[in-house]
């Protein structure tokens, strides 16, 4: 019997909300409304200062059953440049990493291989440049890396591209080794016409659903939607 996994990415703005408040606890429940096995995270470190994480650990332990990837970046951070990556408890991670890659602004991937269910899994998290250059120099080497990853195991990359066009440079060079979905528009959370927040799999993965995920709370608790897909492997 196939092995149903379900993943998302979701741009926490910081924990800000539109209402300009921040409120990690309600991120928290944002994630639980969207309730994914594994989810890759935008924006969970603060910018400037000690680059504190925007999610408590403590938090995160006492209000849902997920535990963050250790990056192994620096004590108070949860990711890398932003990044990180969350994982249900009873999910084994077997490795991580963090990547650098050609950038503008401080930009930086991160990668977890996980056993979820007894298949090993392979998720790439990523926030991609505001220039269309840098973009397309970003995913060249990113699809590179996951190219590499799939010839090992199923793999899946996802964040937020920052790509406003459907026939981008960036989108051409991901789809060369991987299928680009599209969930839907999930930016601005208030009027979501944009769909730059994206799922990307291998052809080892079969897509049952993919969506964005709209609530109350979801519009309000960030900038950004949360993007979902559902896999079958196996």
């Amino acid at each position: 019997m196939a092995q149903r996994i379900k993943l998302a990415s979701y741009n926490i703005h910081k924990g800000v909300g539109t209402d300009r408040k921040r409120d990690p606890a309600r991120i928290l429940k944002v994630l639980a409304e969207v309730d994914a096995d594994i989810v890759c995270l935008q924006e969970a470190d603060l910018r400037f200062g000690t680059r504190a994480s925007v999610l408590p650990r403590f938090l995160i332990e006492s209000h849902t059953d997920y535990v963050p990837v250790p990056l192994d970046v620096q004590h108070d951070s949860m990711g890398w440049h932003g990044n990180a990556i969350l994982v249900r408890s009873g999910i084994t991670v077997e490795s991580h990493d963090i990547i650098h890659i050609p950038c503008l602004e401080p930009r930086g991937v991160v990668t977890a291989t996980v056993d979820i269910g007894g298949v090993s899994l392979s998720v790439f998290g990523m926030h991609l440049d505001l220039s269309g250059l840098w973009r397309v120099r970003q995913a060249r080497a990113i699809a590179a890396l996951g190219d590499a990853a799939r010839a090992e195991r199923p793999t899946v990359l996802m964040g937020d591209i920052n790509e406003w066009r459907a026939n981008a440079g960036c989108f051409r060079e991901f789809g060369r080794h991987f299928t680009v979905l599209d969930p839907g528009p999930s930016f601005h959370s208030q009027r979501p016409i944009g769909r730059l927040d994206r799922i990307m799999h291998c052809d080892r993965l079969r897509v049952e659903a993919c969506g964005v995920h709209r609530s109350a709370l979801a519009a309000t608790a960030s900038d950004h939607l949360p993007v979902w897909a559902e896999f079958a492997v196996g």
